[in-house]
This record gives C-alpha cells, sequence and structure tokens, in this order.
C-alpha cells in the first residue's frame, strides 16, 4: 500500500524502564514491514513508568496487531494507539543558522519572529533557533529559512503527546493492579 493511503498514528507503551525492551518493541514493527516515524522515550506521570511515543503509518488493522503484540512483551504494562484527533501532540525543532547571514539579511529575523520561533543562543559564528510546535509548523520555518541558504544543522525531534482524556489510560492499570496486590496482601 502507498503512505497516501494510510494514516499516521501515534501508539505510546507504558512500561518499566528496563534494558532491551526497545529492541523488543522495534522487532514487531519490523516483523509486519512498517517503518517507524519517530520514537521518543522518556519518563511518564507515574514514578518508575516510562513512556514511549512511537509514529507510524498505518491501516487501523495493522495498527491493531501490532499494538496487541506490543502489549503481550512481558516488561510492557500497556499500549495503546491514536489518531492525531485524539491527542495533544508536540515536537521541537532546532536550527543553527549562520550569524553573518542573519545580520546581513533581515528577512531571516523577520521569518522566526513570524513562526513564533525563539533565538536561544548568538555568537559570531552561528545562532540557535528553537522551534516547537506541529511538524509542519517546523518544516515551514526550516523552508523559509533554506530559503536565505542560512542554515547550517537541523534537526527536530519525535512527537511527544499526551491524550485528550482527562486521566492517563495507565493511571487506572495501576490503581487496579495495586488494589489487587492490596487484596492478596490481606488474605495472606
Amino acid at each position: 500500500m502507498e503512505q497516501e493511503s494510510k494514516t499516521l498514528y501515534t501508539i505510546l507503551v507504558f512500561s518499566e524502564n528496563l534494558a532491551g525492551l526497545l529492541n523488543q518493541i522495534t522487532a514487531v514493527f519490523t516483523r509486519r514491514q512498517v517503518n517507524i516515524e519517530s520514537l521518543n522515550v522518556s519518563a511518564s506521570s507515574i514514578k518508575g513508568i516510562h513512556k514511549y511515543t512511537i509514529t507510524c503509518y498505518s491501516d487501523e488493522e495493522t495498527i491493531d496487531k501490532i499494538t496487541r503484540q506490543i502489549e503481550k512483551k512481558i516488561d510492557v504494562l500497556q499500549a495503546n494507539y491514536y489518531t492525531d484527533d485524539e491527542i495533544f501532540i508536540q515536537e521541537c525543532g532546532l536550527f543553527k543558522i549562520s550569524t553573518p547571514t542573519m545580520l546581513n539579511e533581515k528577512g531571516i529575523s523577520r521569518q522566526i519572529r513570524l513562526h513564533d520561533a525563539n533565538i536561544v543562543e548568538v555568537n559570531p559564528t552561528y545562532a540557535i533557533v528553537t522551534k516547537t510546535g506541529l511538524t509542519e509548523d517546523i518544516e515551514s520555518l526550516y523552508a523559509a529559512l533554506q530559503e536565505f541558504k542560512c542554515v547550517l544543522q537541523y534537526v527536530r525531534s519525535g512527537r511527544i503527546a499526551i491524550t485528550k482524556s482527562r486521566r492517563e489510560h495507565i493511571s487506572d492499570y495501576i490503581n487496579e493492579r495495586e488494589e489487587k496486590h492490596r487484596q492478596l496482601t490481606m488474605e495472606n
């Protein structure tokens, strides 16, 4: 299938921070021949639990199978997939641009302001610009700066995401697990 006929999905995976799990998760995508577009791993709002944010283009049947396979991994606590309308998303772009070019081309500063980006460092050789937002917002600034031939380096982070629901689904899972543990403790 062509990528145009597929949807961009975001999978949120919660696990304890254990070595080797990332390899197990990416192997699920490899077996299904689905390319990961972005991957971000960080601490979650729950102590000791890490959150993997993975994006890929797929059809719903395949993404459902991938998510269920990931959730079967022994170290995975929970995995869910979402479309963009079900989550809040953000990325960060970093641009290293030529200071001499920026000083000679007033349009560069104008583009940085128009794109709501920030200059976070300036030295005689280069300036560092940061832009947070959606992928298309960051890529738009990149395209604008490229017209001035001032970009020395560019990088865009993977997506970070939170659900639009009031609480993370993992919170309910953790609460149920703790309640079962309390009940077992009381029985013994």
